[in-house]
């Protein structure tokens, strides 16, 4: 029986869900393209393919023209990638140490002008 619009879903199917959802089978970017070459090789169908590894045509698809489009990408020259948050606190990290160095060069600077100045004015 159709449920009305509107009704909720017991706690039951809630349940099921979840659990569903938390044992999805998570691909590594090693997998997908592992897949996706079987797939290019052409030894066996798409279908069959998609069958032995458990995953949606459509899936395997998306997969596939990712992969294609970063090697085209990757081919004409465009290297620029999005940075992992680790890079990116490094980065941040290697950053707030160099302007802590410039700071730092800045304040010797100013001190041996000031120095200098000083020394000048003592000898007239």
């Amino acid at each position: 029986m159709r449920q009305k619009p509107g009704t909720r879903k017991s706690h039951g199917e809630k349940l099921v869900k979840g659990i569903r959802r938390a044992t999805r089978k998570q691909y590594s970017a090693e997998e997908k393209i592992r897949i996706v070459l079987d797939g290019l090789k052409g030894e066996d169908s798409i279908a069959e393919l998609c069958r032995r590894e458990g995953i949606a045509q459509s899936l395997y698809y998306s997969w596939s023209k990712e992969f294609l489009e970063a090697g085209k990408k990757r081919l004409a020259g465009d290297t620029a990638r999005a940075a992992t948050s680790s890079e990116v606190k490094d980065l941040r990290r290697e950053a707030r140490d160099l302007k802590e160095v410039v700071a730092e060069q800045a304040l010797e600077l100013r001190l041996l002008k000031k120095s200098m100045i000083a020394d000048g004015d003592d000898d007239e």
